[in-house]
């Protein structure tokens, strides 16, 4: 039996959206509610992190026989991480295979990261990219890199192999347009070469929440230091809007290059875009609504991961409409605002992404801390 709501998921999918899970566990896949969320509801692809595996393994006994074998067989923290890591997207692409084979590989993809460690190492996010996509051995499966500086150029040169990419810890327009021309360049370096660039997939993770929560906080600091009732009331019309304008903004951009002769020699090769997936759309402030930036992100070519508790809200009252080019004016309006009352959002957003790296960082050692523990505990058994 569908969940209360669940048509709303599929009236998405017929506006161009698909909405992806951002989270995974074993036990939701075990379980088989990984498989009633794409059968009855419509969820059309999963996303993992560092912060994701974390909670995931240090929040019960799902992964003990498993971590209890790898631990007796001598392996180290790292790798039992790993392999838990692998084996937990193999399981997920394989339920979401039938979806990926149905629609020709438009949707249906599972995606994990590659090292954090490796965030500003072009030579070893390239190194960890074809070394996952071997372990997962899943045709379905999207590599995550970080589209920092250095990630960049690893994009391209992993797209331009055949591996799926899905480029993470997007936060502005200057991200986002730089890991667009690295994935045309990869599929004009394939085609070039004389290869295949049909078969290849790939999504640009542009995070939206986080841009709101470190907006907030300036706009606060600057409304206790203005005086001006024109520059206050800019300040307090901004509250909110700056991650779903700095969204749509992006969007635009996304529209205009899809349309570009440079991109329709590509899609006559039988290319296929590259969208852009709306990341970091729970809701951070309590004081929003709970669904902010699922209905104010709606519209063709894109994904939404949406974490659970988001995607629970967007069932019970979410509203499906095509949001994420409507009144794209004001949103340049609202950027504009932003400038005038003397917030950097380039400088912003840099740290966003630096901020980001370190946090999936803590997130990995914290998880490895974690198998670490049970790795000693399970290692003295056989003792």
């Amino acid at each position: 039996m569908a969940e209360p709501g669940s048509g709303r998921v599929r009236e998405l999918w017929a506006q161009g959206q698909s909405i992806w899970l951002d989270y995974i566990s074993r036990e939701m896949v075990a379980g088989g509610g990984l498989r009633r969320l794409v059968e009855e509801v419509g969820v059309r692809g999963e996303t993992s992190n560092p912060s994701i595996f974390e909670k995931a393994i240090g929040g019960g006994d799902a992964y003990d026989a498993q971590l209890r074998d790898l631990a007796r067989k001598g392996l180290d923290a790292e790798a039992i991480y790993d392999r838990i890591a692998v084996a937990d997207v193999q399981a997920a692409c394989d339920v979401f295979r039938p979806l990926y084979d149905s629609t020709g590989g438009a949707d249906g993809y599972v995606s994990i990261e590659v090292s954090p460690r490796a965030a500003y190492d072009a030579d070893l996010s390239i190194s960890e990219a074809h070394r996952l996509w071997e372990a997962v051995g899943r045709p379905n499966v999207m590599i995550k890199i970080p589209g920092t500086a250095e990630g960049i150029p690893a994009v391209r040169r992993c797209l331009a192999d055949g591996i799926n990419i899905n480029i993470t810890l997007l936060f502005s327009l200057a991200h986002y347009t730089a890991v667009v021309e690295a994935f045309m360049q990869a599929l004009e370096d394939r085609a070039a070469r004389g290869q295949g660039v049909a078969g290849i997939a790939s999504v640009a993770s542009f995070f939206v929440s986080r841009v709101d929560t470190v907006c907030d906080k300036l706009i606060e600091e600057r409304l206790g230091e203005v005086v001006d009732a024109r520059q206050r009331q800019l300040l307090e019309d901004l509250r909110g809007r700056v991650g779903v304008a700095n969204s749509r903004v992006v969007y635009e951009r996304f529209s205009a290059l899809v349309s570009s002769p440079r991109w329709q020699r590509l899609a006559a090769l039988g290319a296929r875009r590259q969208r852009v997936l709306w990341a970091s759309t729970g809701t951070k402030n309590p004081s929003y609504s709970d669904v902010l930036y699922v209905d104010q992100l709606i519209g063709p070519d894109t994904v939404n991961t949406v974490p659970e508790a988001t995607l629970r809200a967007f069932l019970d009252h979410g509203r499906v409409q095509r949001t994420v080019d409507a009144d794209v004016e004001r949103a340049h309006a609202d950027l504009a605002a932003l400038a005038e009352v003397g917030i950097d959002l380039d400088r912003e957003t840099e740290e966003l992404q630096r901020e980001g790296v370190r946090l999936f960082t803590k997130a990995h050692d914290g998880a490895v801390q974690s198998v670490e523990a049970k790795r000693v505990r399970f290692a003295a058994e056989q003792e």
